[in-house]
């Protein structure tokens, strides 16, 4: 077992260092400043990635994980929270840097206190052996799976109602392979809502588990290692959920995009319409959450999944606002980005398409508003719009306590000549 000396923490997580052999390795387990005994779990020609499996040289920084399994979810647990904050600055700082993104003074990460049972959202799956079937989650590194009763990161309601679901399970003997995974959503208020995916084009009628909402149960292609949904089996109860958001009420289903840490989403929202010039086009709107709480009389929201656009749809009727919901992506979207309005970006870990930058760049919106879920996409981004456009306001937030990802949110005016 080679031992390394851990340099830095890099974007994604792991730990930096150098092999004897001069290739870099990327390390999960480890801190700045520790001595580590690895293993390898993927060796390329130019890097490595590795768990630490012994710390010979510890950090003051390193704590107890409270889980076994905390390397599948939530590998960020090694550490305190205090240092888990100052890293994800660091990690933007250099990022940005690494870009040539010029911005302003990049301040601390903004969190709350709340840094477990948190997510308002879990995906298990199963592992089923003589006593039975049990929830599960992969473990890094490996191709297996390990049993797990729930998550300290999840809501306390979100896992009551995984176990019930499982207990309504149990009985049927049905077999772990024949399941993929279950998505299991809480609202604020406790309210749970529960989709099954199964390779089962056929599965039995069961009962709504006590203190479960709603159920869908879904044939997802076995073809397929994704739990996407093939075709709607059957639907249970209500499988929706509301939460207030700045003082306005959301509806979303357990299958829609929604934040699954709402406090801290909170505080971004409250930027966002602190520093909003006029009524926007939301682009990536999902169900509206950002458009629809800062816009004053009028706002136009772009979304492409069928199901989301459902709920986006509710919400807008439910609101005061002049509202236009749009169904299509962003990228066949791309007229409604003018120079009228400021323009609201959430995109996915991909960040925006080109066609997106490139249409920004020749119509000149008067504001770019861009949270972003991946800082590393995000920088890339910014430094294409600041051929026109210069940052004004950037923020870092800690929406995902105790694990290595980070949201970021810039605000862009245009250049003056």
């Amino acid at each position: 077992m080679e031992e390394v000396n851990i340099e830095k923490l890099v974007h994604g997580g792991q730990g930096l260092a150098n092999l004897s052999d001069g290739r870099k390795v990327f390390v999960w387990n480890a801190l700045p400043g520790e001595k580590v005994g690895i293993r390898v779990i993927k060796s390329k020609r130019s890097y490595v990635e590795a768990i630490a499996e012994r710390i010979v040289i510890s950090s003051a920084e390193r704590m107890d994980p409270r889980e076994d399994n905390f390397l599948s979810t939530s590998p960020w647990q090694i550490m305190s929270y205090e240092a888990e904050n100052k890293y994800k600055s660091q990690i933007v700082r250099e990022l940005f840097s690494r870009e040539g993104v010029i911005a302003p003074d990049i301040g601390d990460t903004i969190y709350d206190n709340q840094q477990w049972n948190y997510r308002n959202k879990m995906e298990y799956s199963f592992w089923g052996d003589d006593d039975g079937l049990h929830l599960a989650l992969h473990r890094r590194g490996s191709h297996g799976k390990q049993i797990v009763d729930g998550s300290v990161l999840a809501q306390p309601a979100l896992d009551r109602g995984a176990r019930a679901m499982l207990g309504t399970l149990r009985p049927l003997a049905i077999r772990a392979g024949d399941l993929k995974t279950i998505i299991v959503r809480s609202s604020q208020n406790s309210e749970v809502v529960v989709a099954l995916y199964t390779k089962l084009e056929e599965f039995p009628k069961v009962s709504l588990p006590e203190g479960v909402k709603g159920l869908r149960v879904y044939y997802s292609n076995p073809k397929s290692p994704a739990s996407v949904p093939t075709s709607l089996l059957y639907e249970i109860g209500d499988a929706t959920l509301s939460d207030g958001l700045l003082g306005k009420q959301f509806t979303y289903d357990v299958d829609s995009f929604f934040q699954v840490n709402l406090p801290i989403y909170q505080k971004a929202l409250s930027r966002i319409g602190e520093r909003c010039i006029g009524d926007p086009i939301d682009m990536y709107a999902g169900v509206g959450s950002i458009g629809l709480s800062i816009a004053k009389k009028a706002v136009r929201l772009v979304e492409l999944d069928p199901a989301t656009v459902a709920m986006a749809s509710i919400n807008a009727a439910d609101s005061e606002l002049e509202v236009e919901v749009i169904e299509a992506s962003t990228e066949k979207a791309l007229g409604y980005i003018t120079d009228s309005q400021p323009v609201i970006f959430d995109p996915p870990r991909a960040g925006l398409h080109s066609k997106v930058v490139e249409r920004c760049l020749e119509t000149q919106p008067p504001q770019i508003i861009y949270l972003s879920c991946n800082p590393s996409t995000h920088a890339r981004d910014l430094r294409l719009l600041q051929d026109s456009y210069e940052i004004e306001f950037l923020e870092i937030y800690n929406f995902f306590p105790r694990t290595p990802h980070i949201e970021t949110l810039a605000v862009l005016g245009q250049k003056q000549a």
